[in-house]
């Protein structure tokens, strides 16, 4: 069964998911893999492995530390298209669709598909939504792209609707990394009422309360990042991943 194909059965059982996210500049291949490792026994769903500026060649030996520790699915989270690892088991092949720059609406795709048509890396298409957080996060910067205002709720609904007929496979709403403000509940309300593809959630989500409540807001999948840079951040990702079954 493919990567995706799990996600999509869990999903159409209405089984809530956890993610992690590893950005390779900020955790060594070593102590990435002793958080997998733990991430796993806790039940945490998958692991994605990402960021602004790492290399491609970075982020083989990073997952390659990671897979001999767990047998989690590893899904490559790229920033652009340099970041293609072949021993990654998939990647999120997605658009900036809430930005008007054509680069990461489509450019970058098109500089990636022929080397993952030649992996046996699986793509999973998903259409990226920034939402503004508060702060100038890295992927706003890098990306040369405006986020979603946070009260304008119909807009955000109108590019997810969009993006799932243009056939993407998820929706990801993300507050960007370091965000001072997570995505608003009532935005995942209406994005989640508006589509019937599994619906990502990230970005400023720092503990298991906030978690809950993306979770009853309507998110089918949270990911949280930095949580696991602070001190407390095991413990918070242990609360997370059983709320699923809350």
């Amino acid at each position: 069964m493919s990567v995706y194909q799990k996600i999509k059965e869990k999903y159409e059982k209405k089984e809530k998911q956890y993610f992690i996210l590893l950005d390779p500049d900020d955790f060594s291949a070593k102590s990435a893999a002793n958080i997998v490792k733990t991430a796993e026994e806790f039940g945490v769903d998958a692991v994605l492995v990402g960021g602004s500026l790492v290399r491609g060649d970075c982020i083989e030996n990073f997952i390659a530390e990671i897979k001999s520790s767990s047998k989690l699915p590893i899904i490559l989270f790229p920033g652009d298209a340099s970041q293609i690892a072949n021993n990654a088991d998939a990647i999120l092949f997605m658009s900036l669709v809430s930005g008007r720059n054509p680069d990461f609406l489509i450019g970058q795709q098109v500089k990636g598909a022929v080397r993952i048509a030649h992996s046996k890396i699986e793509p999973i298409s998903m259409a990226y939504m920034l939402v503004e957080s508060g702060v100038t996060t890295s992927v706003e910067f890098m990306s040369n792209t405006r986020p979603l205002p946070r009260e304008k709720i119909d807009i955000a609904a109108a590019h997810a609707l969009a993006a799932q007929f243009l056939g993407m496979s998820m929706i990801y709403l993300e507050a960007g990394s370091g965000a001072k403000l997570s995505v608003p509940d009532e935005m995942i309300s209406a994005v989640k009422n508006s589509v019937n593809i599994p619906l990502i959630v990230g970005g400023g989500i720092r503990n298991a309360e906030s978690a809950k409540q993306k979770f009853l807001a309507g998110a089918d999948i949270l990911v949280t990042g930095n949580l696991l840079s602070y001190s407390n951040g095991l413990e918070e990702m242990k609360k997370i991943a059983k709320l699923k079954s809350q």
